[in-house]
């Protein structure tokens, strides 16, 4: 056999193209085919809704399994917990408040009208059940109802993030009390861990599988839209996108810089120069937990203790989500606006609030943002008819939030070892 064979033989096979160049394909496949069929392409636009209820289908499951897994799994305790906690839920009301404002000085959702308008688009109903008005009130007793199951089953059913989450945290802490009485119920608990842990994977696995349906709504409704509006229907994408993308920059340059520079007293020029490898990484990757062992390595070269490091990057990879919530509540918002729903101070603060809860249960999953989107919509009542073709623009999107989430593991860890230092 010649040397050339045997590189030949042993040269990697090349890769196959990922998810993000089918949902590029079938954007540009799909805007040619509506350009050519005009109007009668309106008709492709049905095959986004099948997509988006698979995806809530088998979310709401992957919120509860997820909780559930992080609650019994979780063994630190005392101060430094209850300071990540406050830390997080700091971080992320700082995101949603920069969601918000960034709604009410340029909305987004004005530039995406034309994405919801057209045939089909029924009027949504609101909390209270009402048809949808040009600004929508808000029934807190009908909220609050919504928060109390009438069934085990019923948030399921009814895909309400809100619920879902309480049932996973009743259950999840009453497993730990129960593991807490004895050696047996520890060990029965344990068995109870090892088979949600095994139902979290499996459901991972099934968003994994679903998210590869996605190509095919984006290729409908990107069809749909160019069909009925021409190419003036996409204008408005590029607009929320980079609404988004400014968010993130706030959230990184300001928060998080103001963290480093006046709490930690560190420089920011020598922490980001270090702090680039994994934020890049997390971009290239598009995911945060599969830059955790980057981020760990690079939080070891900036001095932070190992300790601080694994209680905010590894423990609280459910917690430090600021990029999905931000993302969260500007693209609901938009959603709404844009199907001619005019959110209250009261509704926009109630779908902030279910944007923080519904960032929990969503950590290391494809799509992981757009997943914990649809439910946090459904949980609303708000249309979710335009979601399949923000999907042709989140495979950008969803890299930055994990470039964000990946800084925001950074940053915590950072201030967290500057408190235990104080």
């Amino acid at each position: 056999m010649t040397d050339a064979y045997h590189q030949r033989q042993k040269a990697p096979a090349p890769s196959r193209p990922g998810l993000t160049f089918w949902i590029i394909v079938a954007l540009a496949a799909g805007v040619a085919a509506g350009l050519i069929a005009g109007p009668p392409a309106a008709v492709l636009g049905d095959l986004g809704k099948p997509v988006i209820g698979i995806i809530k289908t088998v979310a709401t499951p992957l919120v509860f399994f997820a909780i559930i897994d992080a609650v019994i799994t979780s063994h630190v305790r005392g101060r430094s917990f209850l300071r990540l906690v406050a830390l997080t839920t700091f971080n992320g009301s700082l995101a949603l408040a920069i969601g918000l404002s960034l709604h009410a000085l340029f909305a987004p959702g004005e530039a995406l009208k034309v994405l919801a308008a057209g045939k089909g688009n029924a009027p949504v109903e609101n909390l209270a059940g009402a048809q949808a008005a040009p600004v929508m009130t808000i029934d807190l007793q009908k909220v609050l109802d919504g928060l109390v199951p009438k069934s085990v089953v019923d948030p399921f059913l009814n895909s309400n993030v809100a619920a879902i989450v309480i049932l996973a945290l009743l259950a999840g802490f009453g497993l730990r009390a129960h593991a807490a009485t004895s050696g047996d119920a520890r060990a029965e608990v344990d068995r109870l861990a090892a088979l949600n842990h095994t139902l979290l994977k499996g459901t991972e696995n099934c968003i994994k599988w679903v998210i590869w349906l996605v190509p095919f709504a984006v290729f409908g409704v990107s069809a749909k839209s160019a069909g009925e509006h021409g190419l003036r229907a996409f204008t408005g994408l590029g607009y929320y996108v980079a609404v988004v993308l400014a968010g993130f920059a706030i959230q990184v340059g300001v928060v998080y810089s103001a963290w480093l520079k006046f709490y930690c007293r560190r420089s920011l020029v020598a922490f980001w120069h270090l702090g680039k490898k994994p934020f890049l990484y997390a971009f290239g990757c598009n995911s945060s937990l599969a830059t955790l062992p980057l981020t760990l390595s690079t939080l070891d070269d900036l001095k932070v203790s190992r300790r601080s490091s694994t209680l905010a990057a590894c423990v609280g990879t459910n917690l430090n989500n600021d990029g999905i919530i931000l993302y969260e509540v500007v693209t609901a918002l938009a959603v709404a606006s844009a199907s001619g729903i005019d959110l209250d101070i009261v509704h926009q603060l109630t779908l902030a609030g279910l944007c923080l809860v519904a960032a929990m249960g969503v950590a290391g999953v494809p799509e992981a943002g757009f997943v914990s989107l649809s439910l946090v919509l459904t949980t609303l009542n708000l249309p979710t008819a335009t979601l399949p073709l923000l999907l042709s623009v989140d495979w950008l999107l969803a890299r930055a939030r994990s470039s964000v989430n990946t800084a925001s593991d950074m940053v915590c860890s950072t201030v967290l070892d500057q408190m235990d230092q104080a």
